[in-house]
C-alpha cells in the first residue's frame, strides 16, 4: 500500500478517443514514478446536469465534490475551445469550490487541434486562484494535438511526453506545499456565495 499523496486527474473532454485523457494517463504514470498513486476523473462517466446554484446537488456532483476533495493534489485537463476551457470542465469545477481547492496543489494540462493552447491555460489558472488553490509554474501545452501521439497511441513527440510526465511529477513533489498564510486580499474573495 502507497502511503504517498494521492492524485485525481479530471478529464475535460468527453469525446471517446482523447487526446486530453491520454495526456493525463501519461501525466499519471508521472505521478506513480513519483512514489504516489493517481485516479483518472473522466466526465464522460459522470451524470452533472448544468450546474444550478439553487440546488445543493445534481446528479453525480457530490462524487465529483468528495473525490477532488479527498485527493491531496489535482490535474486538470482539457481541450481548448474557442480560446478557453471546455464547457464540461467549466460546469464539473462550478460544483467546486473552497471546500475542494483551498490550498490544494493543481497541475494544468492543455491540448489543442491548432496553435498552443495558452489562452485555456490562463483561464484555468485564474479559476484555480479564485478558489484559493496552489497552481504549478510548470504546465503541460499540447499544440497540434493529431501530431503529439502515434498511431499506437504513444507520444510522438519525446519532449512533449517528458513535459508531461514532469507535470505529473510536479503535482506530487508539491502535493504537500505550506499554503501561504492569509493576507487582506485573500479574505476579500468571498467565494460564490452570492
Amino acid at each position: 500500500m502507497n502511503d504517498g499523496p494521492h492524485v485525481v486527474a479530471i478529464c475535460g473532454s468527453r469525446r471517446d478517443a482523447s487526446y486530453t485523457r491520454r495526456a493525463l494517463e501519461r501525466a499519471l504514470r508521472g505521478v506513480e514514478e513519483a512514489g504516489a498513486t493517481g485516479s483518472l476523473l473522466d466526465l464522460r462517466e459522470l451524470d452533472l446536469p448544468v450546474y444550478d446554484p439553487d440546488l445543493d446537488e445534481q446528479g453525480d456532483s457530490r462524487e465529483l465534490a468528495r473525490r477532488v476533495r479527498e485527493a491531496d493534489a489535482v490535474l486538470l485537463g482539457t481541450p481548448m475551445y474557442h480560446g478557453s476551457y471546455s464547457g464540461a470542465l467549466k460546469n464539473a469545477l462550478d460544483y467546486c469550490g473552497f471546500d475542494e481547492f483551498e490550498g490544494k496543489t493543481v497541475g494544468l494540462l492543455a491540448v489543442s487541434g491548432g496553435s498552443f493552447p495558452v489562452s485555456a491555460l490562463d483561464h484555468l489558472r485564474l479559476v484555480c486562484r479564485a478558489v484559493d488553490a496552489w497552481v504549478l509554474p510548470h504546465q503541460a501545452a499540447l499544440p497540434k494535438v493529431s501530431t503529439v501521439f502515434d498511431e499506437e497511441g504513444g507520444f510522438a513527440d519525446e519532449d512533449l511526453e517528458e513535459r508531461v510526465r514532469v507535470l505529473g511529477q510536479r503535482v506530487v513533489q508539491y502535493a504537500a506545499i505550506e499554503p501561504d498564510p492569509d493576507t487582506f486580499e485573500s479574505e476579500q474573495n468571498a467565494g460564490a456565495d452570492d
